[in-house]
């Protein structure tokens, strides 16, 4: 039986856990899916060893970037992001393994946002810095929309919040929200923009999908704004991991 799992700690009730089971169910997939909850990601060795069987795995936090360094290869989406949600596994010469990353965020975003673009939206802010901002970065790049980072802190090539004008929101047409603010259960808050701005012109792409209409969406929507969530996002680079594991090379 086939088997592949997800690296993270803490894990908890882990989407990619509960999809990939019901899949494998649903379409008869002789095949397993399950939580490698480690503390360090050095225990990645023991698990290749003691799961010979392993096919795939997805990673979450905190090992996205912690794990490139134990990879043989990575993909130019993964490289350009410097974060890895995918690794394939592939056989090497003399049957020697090898580690693949991918970036299945980028796929994910990009698939669930550009039905949405219309070419009034031509420039983007993206709340938040981390690892998922890395992905929506390059996603954005790659549909022709410029974006800037926004932090709460100054920091190199990025604005902070309080930079954020009445013509900076009127160029950028596009917000997409990479924090945890806004997530259940801390739902009464969101991030710290000049809603009272908006347009029916604006975008409001929130990668949070719990709960199903952050308060970051609702006042986008109040002001006539298109507003989304990230469970579609979740869904399609759920997709994209399965066919990443199985496409020919």
């Amino acid at each position: 039986m086939e088997k592949y799992g997800l690296l993270g700690y803490p894990l908890g009730h882990s989407f990619s856990k509960t999809y990939f089971n019901q899949k494998f169910a649903a379409e008869k997939i002789e095949a397993e899916y399950v939580n490698f909850e480690i503390s360090n990601i050095k225990e990645l060795k023991n698990i290749l060893k003691e799961n010979p069987q392993l096919c795939g795995l997805n990673v979450t936090l905190p090992y996205k970037t912690l794990v490139i360094p134990l990879l043989d290869e990575m993909d130019e989406d993964a490289r350009l992001i410097g974060a890895v949600n995918v690794i394939k596994f592939k056989k090497g010469l003399f049957g020697k393994l090898r580690l693949k990353g991918y970036n299945s965020d980028i796929t994910g975003f990009k698939q669930s946002i550009e039905p949405l673009l219309t070419p009034s939206h031509r420039k983007a802010l993206i709340l938040g810095t981390g690892g998922a901002s890395k992905a929506v970065f390059q996603g954005l790049k790659q549909l022709g929309v410029a974006s800037t980072l926004v932090s709460r802190t100054p920091k190199e090539f990025c604005i902070t919040y309080d930079e954020i004008t009445p013509h900076t929101m009127e160029q950028y047409t596009v917000i997409v929200n990479t924090t945890p603010v806004g997530m259940y259960p801390n739902a009464g808050v969101c991030p710290n923009i000049p809603y009272d701005l908006l347009t029916p012109n604006h975008l409001l792409y929130d990668l949070l999908y719990n709960p199903d209409e952050t308060l970051f969406m609702k006042k986008g929507e109040k002001r006539g704004a298109t507003v989304k969530n990230g469970l579609e996002m979740l869904l399609l680079q759920a997709f994209a991991a399965w066919e990443i594991w199985h496409k020919k090379e």
